[in-house]
């Protein structure tokens, strides 16, 4: 679904991806996408659009959704919740890592050690970033407090990341999330 509020072909287009089997099947509502979305919606200056899915811990449908994301409607980042644990049914890793073209081990890192702060159980998550293409992805907790302290920790070097791998620049309300970037780091011509 696209949100109608943002569209333009130079927006940062995200791609926002709940993977749950109880929410997708309606046994209870998905709480990820609103986080994530009332999160964006905090924190980027920069005009945006989002796509969105819900959808169960299948392994196969996590990477056909991923490409699809990516490939097909032009993702720069996607952001995925849940399914990053060590149950049986959480794959989310698994399935980003075999549509990654690049590793970025030091969001998981990153990821783990902003969650350390809050619960023990942060070294059970098994969340990883990686580039498809000219999009990153980054998988996420399921829960809105723990996705809005993980993208606290890790958001800062999303748009200089973004940067590199050719995506549009993004900037945002430096209250919320103070984008880093090197001093070095070009800036896109004034309009």
């Amino acid at each position: 679904m696209t949100d109608p509020m943002h569209t333009s072909s130079n927006n940062l287009s995200i791609g926002l991806v709940s993977i749950s089997d109880r929410a997708s099947a309606g046994v209870y509502q998905d709480q990820g996408i609103p986080g994530l979305r009332d999160w964006f919606t905090a924190a980027l200056r920069s005009p945006w659009q989002m796509e969105t899915r819900l959808i169960p811990d299948e392994q196969a449908t996590i990477e056909r959704t991923l490409v699809e994301l990516v490939d097909i409607a032009g993702c720069h980042l996607v952001l995925t919740t849940g399914g990053t644990g060590p149950a049986v049914r959480d794959v989310t890793p698994e399935a980003t890592l075999a549509v990654a073209h690049k590793v970025l081990p030091g969001f998981g890192e990153q990821m783990r050690q902003v969650s350390l702060k809050y619960v023990p159980t942060a070294i059970l998550s098994r969340q990883v970033g990686v580039i498809r293409g000219r999009a990153l992805i980054v998988n996420l907790p399921g829960q809105p407090k723990a996705i809005k302290e993980t993208l606290d920790g890790i958001f800062p070097a999303v748009p200089y990341c973004i940067d590199l791998i050719g995506g549009p620049y993004i900037e945002t309300h430096e209250e919320v999330c103070r984008a880093f970037r090197p001093k070095s780091a070009p800036r896109p011509p004034a309009k």
